[in-house]
């Protein structure tokens, strides 16, 4: 008995030692990943929400190593992701689209997160983002469904000596001179066949929104907004649209009568223009029209980021007049200027009247007793109720169709896509601020920005 148990125990010893070594080669494997573990970056996920005009994240500070960066739009206007000080920058955000970012091995520091569509960042559309060793474990950095999202904005400081000061030299920049020029008139061709040719070239180039900011502009012609096309009523038009973009493209005539297969919505009307194609819009000019064109393909993107322009047919002076009645305090019954406004709030132009931001936008001129005649058209994702100080004007046509009934507004609502048409005649000498009336497209703690303008109004 004492053989087999020294035989057994024996036998027991050998066993225990053959489970201790995987054992203790696991603790060792543990221990070593462990250490690397400590050394190495951590790996966060921070949880990222954008709308107008705020940056709400799950967690504003992580540790340092790679950053992924879950970014929702839930606003109603595109916007991007940008890290300046990592050269970071998420592509334009659609409203309802996600994207994510990664950062990788970020170090230490504190870091602005803001949007750089023009007038977003002013309008508060920031927030700081800390890397510090100190921050709380990634665990806690996912954001639970429901939980509330908290935004770190912030805004310099400034004493109102600054303020003051910083926005008498925006003002006196005004008109601030940039490249390019969107809405001049494009002549047609009179074709063997009787038709007013149009021709138009669709691409991409380096617009400046205001002075020193050149953004990526997506062009008719080489403008923002395209040149304004004008045609009589009974007219052939043919508009010969080239592609020269990188992606598929068509020609969607907003506001005007057409035959269904012109009306450029592809695939039902015709196919994708694709790049390097073109295609021809023929029609005859029916009826007074202040139509716009602009794409119909990936069109969120593509519109606000510079492809439309006006159509107008009809001789509007005369009609906008006719429908005023006589209600104006105009010297002579006639209109003087004929204005187009295009309205822009997002996509890379951003908040802007004719493709520019203030001070980089164009004053107008009028003397006292002469009529402007305006027609608002909104390309952007807002509304905006555009305001002009002096004097109140005389809505005289909707969408193209004169009213039965003008009405006087000295602040309209222009909903994307709608044209509002408006006569103002001078009454007052001076010089009269023009803006939309959302104070944060218009005004920022250093001066007035971005869809302001002025109209100068001097005696007879």
């Amino acid at each position: 008995m004492k053989n087999e148990s020294g035989w057994t125990r024996g036998i027991t010893t050998m066993m225990l030692a053959v489970t201790a070594i995987p054992t203790f080669v696991i603790g060792v494997v543990a221990v070593v990943a462990l250490l690397n573990n400590n050394s190495a970056t951590s790996a966060v996920s921070v949880q990222v929400e954008l709308s107008e005009f705020n940056i709400a994240m799950s967690s504003s500070a992580v540790q340092p190593g790679d950053v992924t960066f879950q970014i929702k739009n839930s606003g109603t206007v595109a916007h991007n992701f940008v890290i300046p000080k990592l050269n970071i920058r998420s592509e334009m955000i659609n409203p309802g689209e996600s994207t994510s970012v990664v950062a990788p091995s970020v170090v230490a520091g504190d870091y602005e997160i803001n949007c750089e569509v023009s007038g977003h960042l002013a309008a508060g559309m920031k927030t700081m983002f800390i890397v510090s060793a100190d921050a709380p474990s990634s665990d806690s950095h996912i954001m639970a469904d429901g939980e509330a999202m908290n935004s770190m904005t912030s805004m310099t400081s400034m004493s109102w000596q600054e303020m003051d000061a910083k926005m008498a030299e925006v003002a006196l920049k005004f008109p601030a001179k940039t490249e390019g020029l969107g809405n001049s008139e494009l002549s047609p061709i009179i074709s063997d066949d009787g038709y007013k040719v149009f021709n138009l070239t669709a691409s991409i180039i380096k617009w400046e929104v205001e002075q020193g900011k050149f953004v990526e502009g997506w062009a008719y012609n080489g403008q923002i907004p395209g040149p304004i096309l004008r045609a009589n009523i009974g007219d052939k038009i043919r508009i010969v649209l080239k592609n020269e973009l990188p992606e598929s493209t068509s020609l969607h005539l907003h506001g005007v009568r057409v035959p269904n297969a012109m009306d450029g919505v592809d695939p039902y009307t015709q196919s994708p223009i694709e790049p390097g194609q073109s295609f021809s819009y023929e029609f005859t000019a029916l009826e007074p029209a202040v139509g716009m064109y602009h794409s119909h393909h990936n069109a969120q993107v593509q519109v606000p980021n510079g492809l439309a322009g006006a159509l107008l047919i009809g001789d509007w002076k005369d009609l906008g007049m006719k429908s005023a009645s006589g209600r104006l305090p105009d010297t002579d019954g006639k209109a003087d200027q004929e204005v187009v406004m295009v309205l822009n709030d997002s996509g890379t132009i951003g908040l802007s009247l004719n493709g520019k931001s203030f001070p980089a936008t164009a004053p107008y001129t009028l003397k006292v007793g002469e009529t402007m005649l305006v027609h608002y058209f909104n390309e952007g994702s807002l509304t905006h109720p555009m305001h002009l100080h002096q004097p109140s004007g005389l809505v005289v046509a909707h969408d193209g169709v004169p009213l039965e009934y003008p009405f006087w507004a000295d602040t309209l609502n222009v909903a994307p896509g709608e044209r509002w048409t408006v006569a103002y005649t001078a009454k007052d000498a001076g010089v009269w601020a023009w803006h939309c009336h959302i104070l944060t497209h218009a005004e920022t703690p250093t001066g007035m920005r971005y869809m302001v303008t002025a109209l100068i109004v001097s005696a007879k």
